[in-house]
């Protein structure tokens, strides 16, 4: 007969990362900045309350969504500066 192996405890158990910073980083990569950023708040929020895993994720979430939002605009200005300033003769 063998002896008994000593216990030992199980391995780690990998910390949950929140949901709603994932989605809301996918969906600021893929042009929906405004709920994206919104997602990023909601999801840094409940970080903040559970302790999960993703802070990094929803400040990229946050980060992502402004750039975009801010680049558009400055896009959406050029455009209209550009298309104004053709004259027509």
């Amino acid at each position: 007969m063998t002896a008994p192996l000593p216990y030992t405890s199980g391995s780690p158990v990998a910390q949950k990362t929140n949901i709603l910073a994932i989605v809301g980083l996918v969906l600021s990569i893929i042009g929906f900045t405004v709920i994206g950023i919104i997602l990023g708040f909601v999801g840094l929020n409940q970080i903040k309350k559970t302790g999960e895993s993703g802070r990094g994720i929803a400040i990229a979430a946050i980060i992502v969504g402004f750039a975009e939002l801010i680049i558009g605009a400055i896009y959406i200005v050029v455009v209209i500066a550009a298309a104004t300033s053709v004259s027509t003769y």
